[in-house]
C-alpha cells in the first residue's frame, strides 16, 4: 500500500460516521450584536490616532471643508497635475473641482492598464475601527472594486464620524459577511529580510484618511 493509499484510506475510516448535511447547518454562524448609538468622540480620536500611527495621512475637515481636503489630498504638494480615478457612488459633492485634476471614472468597462495610469484613487469607506486604526472597504457605495484601491499609487479615504466602532466584534457585526472586504491598516508596506521597509509593493505607498464630522448628507 502506498502512503498515499494509507492516508486516504484513514481519511474515510475517521468520516464513516459522518452524514452529509449543510455545512451551515454544522457550523452556525453568530455575529456580535452591533454597538448602539454613534462613536463617542474618544473612539473617533483614538481612531485617528491609530491610523496616524501607520504612516498614514490624518485630517478631520469639517462637512464644510470637506471638499477642499479632498482637493489638496489629491492635489499633494507640488500641486501637479493629477489624473485622479473616481468609483461609482462617490460624492460629487466631494469632487475636486480644478484644471490640474483629471477626473477618470470606474466602471466595468474600464480596464486595469487605465487604473495603472491614475496617480490616486477616491473612495469612501464602510467601517473604522478605533482599537485597530483599520480601515474597511466592503465595495459598495463610493467604495468601488478592489482593484481601484489597490493599484493607484495614492488612496483618498474618506470615513465619516458615524462609521467608526470600538473593534473589530463591532466591526465584524456591522458588516455583510456576503460582501467582498478589503481590511487596509496603513499604506501597504513590507520588509526585507534585513527589516528595510518598502512601501507601495501590494497597494498604494501613500493613504490619505479624511475622518469627516459630524454624521452629514454629503457622503
Amino acid at each position: 500500500m502506498s502512503a498515499r493509499e494509507e492516508i486516504l484510506g484513514r481519511s474515510r475510516r475517521a468520516l464513516g460516521d459522518v452524514t452529509v448535511t449543510d455545512p451551515a447547518a454544522d457550523v452556525p454562524i453568530t455575529r456580535p450584536a452591533p454597538a448602539s448609538g454613534p462613536a463617542t468622540a474618544a473612539q473617533v480620536d483614538l481612531f485617528a490616532e491609530r491610523v496616524a500611527d501607520y504612516r498614514a495621512t490624518v485630517e478631520r475637515p469639517t462637512v464644510l471643508t470637506a471638499a477642499d481636503a479632498v482637493l489638496h489630498a489629491v492635489l499633494g504638494e507640488d500641486g501637479s497635475t493629477r489624473r485622479i480615478l473616481v468609483p461609482p457612488g462617490f460624492p460629487d459633492a466631494l469632487l475636486p473641482a480644478d484644471d490640474r485634476i483629471e477626473i477618470v471614472r470606474d466602471g466595468p468597462d474600464v480596464p486595469i492598464s487605465e487604473l495603472d495610469r491614475c496617480h490616486g484613487v477616491l473612495s469612501t469607506a464602510s467601517v473604522g475601527i478605533a482599537e485597530t486604526g483599520t480601515i474597511v472597504l466592503d465595495h459598495g457605495k463610493g467604495q468601488g472594486r478592489r482593484a481601484a484601491t489597490l493599484v493607484p499609487d495614492l488612496h483618498v479615504c474618506v470615513v465619516r464620524h458615524d462609521q467608526v466602532v470600538a473593534g473589530v466584534p463591532e466591526a465584524v457585526a456591522a458588516l455583510d459577511p456576503r460582501c467582498p472586504q478589503t481590511w487596509i491598516s496603513g499604506p501597504s508596506a513590507t520588509s526585507d529580510i534585513e527589516l528595510d521597509r518598502v512601501e507601495g509593493v501590494h497597494g498604494p505607498r501613500t493613504l490619505h484618511v479624511l475622518l469627516v464630522g459630524p454624521a452629514d448628507r454629503l457622503l
